[in-house]
C-alpha cells in the first residue's frame, strides 16, 4: 500500500515527502493565491489518499500472478517510472550527496527492506481476502508510530495520547479474542510502516528521490526473481496476454502517482489537515472489504474497530487542540514583539542586519 510516505498525522507529525514536514508559502503572501494553493493542496491530498484507499481494487486484477511476482514487478516498474520522472525534472544532484553518505545508504537499504515486507504482505492480504484486517493496520499505524517514538526516541506523551494508546491496546486484545489469534496482518503492516517512517525521517530526502533510491536497492533482487520465474516457466508476464502484462507494468504508475499527489499536498496544506486526510485510505479500504469483498464483520470485530476509532478520535482531538494552542502562542509572541520591531521615526522602516535575521 502506502510506501512512499511516513506519517502519524493524528499525532500532528505528518512527514512530507520533501522531508520538511511542513507547508511552503507558495502563494507569495497573497490571500487569494494562498486560498487557491490551499484548495489545490486539499484536492491533491484527497487524490493521494483516495488512490491509496482504492488500491485493493487493483491487486486482484493481476491474478493469476502471485503476491511475490506482483511485488517484484512493482519494484522493477516503480524504478522505471520514478527514474523517468526524475530524468524529466532533472533532479539528480541528490545522488552525489547520497553516494558520499554511507549512513544514508544504510538507512535507505533498511527502508527498502522494511517496505518490501509491507508491500508484499499488503498485496498478499488483499488477494487472499484480508482487506478489512489490512485496513486495520493503517488505522492503528498512528498509535504504533507514537509507541515507537516513546520506545526508540524517548518521546514524552501527553495524557490524551497515553489514553489513546491504552484504548488501542484494548482494541487489539478484543480483536485477538474475536479472530482467535492476534491480528498479525494488521500489527505487521502497522509496525513495518511505522518503522519505515522512522527511517525515512532520519534519511530526510525527497519523496521521489527516496523512492528511486529504495527501488534501486530492490531492483536487482526483484529482476533476478522475475528472470528465475521466467526460466522456470512460472512467470505470468506475457503468458497471460498483453493486457495482463500491461497491468503488471502499471504497478509502477500505481506506486508513483499517489506519491506525487501527496508531495503536492504536503507543501500546500497544514499538517493537521493532512493528518485528517490520511484516514481516508484505511476508511476506503475498510468499506471495500465489507461492502465490495463481503468480508465477515462479527460483533467482536465491530467492537475492536470501534475502540480503534475511539482512540483515533482522541488522538486527533488532542493533535488539533495542541496545534491550535501552538498557533495562538506564536501569534501572541508575534504581537508582543511587533512594537519593538516597528520604526521609531516617521520615515520608512530601516532594515537592519538584526531585523533581517529575525524574519
Amino acid at each position: 500500500m502506502r510506501s512512499e510516505t511516513a506519517h502519524s498525522g493524528a499525532a500532528g507529525t505528518t512527514a512530507a515527502p520533501d522531508g520538511t514536514g511542513g507547508t511552503a508559502d507558495a502563494a507569495g503572501g497573497k490571500p487569494g493565491a494562498a486560498r487557491n494553493e490551499g484548495r489545490a493542496g486539499f484536492l491533491y491530498g484527497i487524490g493521494a489518499y483516495g488512490m491509496w484507499g482504492l488500491v485493493p481494487l487493483f491487486w486482484p486484477l493481476l491474478k493469476p500472478a502471485g503476491a511475490l511476482e506482483i511485488l517484484a514487478h512493482r519494484m522493477v516498474w516503480s524504478l522505471a517510472v520514478v527514474g523517468l520522472a526524475l530524468l524529466v525534472l532533472r533532479r539528480w544532484n541528490w545522488t552525489r550527496e547520497l553516494v558520499r553518505s554511507p549512513r544514508k545508504l544504510a538507512l535507505l537499504t533498511l527502508a527498502a527492506a522494511v517496505i518490501t515486507l509491507n508491500w508484499g504482505l499488503y498485496i498478499w492480504s488483499v488477494n487472499t481476502g484480508h482487506v478489512v484486517e489490512a485496513s486495520l493496520g493503517y488505522f492503528i499505524n498512528p498509535l504504533v508510530t507514537i509507541a515507537l517514538g516513546v520506545l526508540v526516541l524517548q518521546e514524552r506523551l501527553r495524557p490524551a495520547q497515553w489514553t489513546a494508546v491504552g484504548i488501542g491496546l484494548a482494541a487489539v486484545l478484543v480483536l485477538a479474542i474475536g479472530y482467535g489469534r492476534p491480528p498479525w496482518i494488521s500489527l505487521t503492516l502497522a509496525a513495518s510502516f511505522a518503522l519505515y517512517g522512522l527511517v525515512k525521517k532520519k534519511v530526510n530526502i525527497g519523496g521521489l528521490e527516496s523512492l528511486a533510491a529504495e527501488t534501486a536497492v530492490q531492483f536487482l533482487p526483484a529482476l533476478a526473481y522475475l528472470l528465475w520465474l521466467g526460466a522456470q516457466g512460472s512467470s505470468t508476464f506475457g503468458a497471460q496476454g498483453a493486457g495482463h502484462a500491461a497491468l503488471l507494468a502499471a504497478t509502477g504508475v500505481v506506486t508513483a502517482v499517489p506519491l506525487v499527489c501527496f508531495g503536492a499536498a504536503a507543501i500546500r496544506v497544514p499538517l493537521s489537515t493532512l493528518g485528517l486526510l490520511q484516514y481516508l485510505a484505511p476508511t476506503f479500504q475498510f468499506l471495500l472489504g465489507v461492502l465490495y469483498f463481503h468480508e465477515a464483520m462479527p460483533p467482536e470485530r465491530w467492537a475492536g474497530f470501534s475502540l480503534v476509532w475511539l482512540a483515533l478520535t482522541i488522538l486527533t482531538w488532542d493533535a488539533l487542540r495542541t496545534a491550535r494552542r501552538t498557533r495562538s502562542e506564536i501569534e501572541r509572541a508575534r504581537r508582543l514583539t511587533a512594537p519593538a520591531a516597528a520604526p521609531d521615526t516617521a520615515g520608512a522602516a530601516v532594515s537592519t542586519p538584526s531585523a533581517q535575521r529575525g524574519r
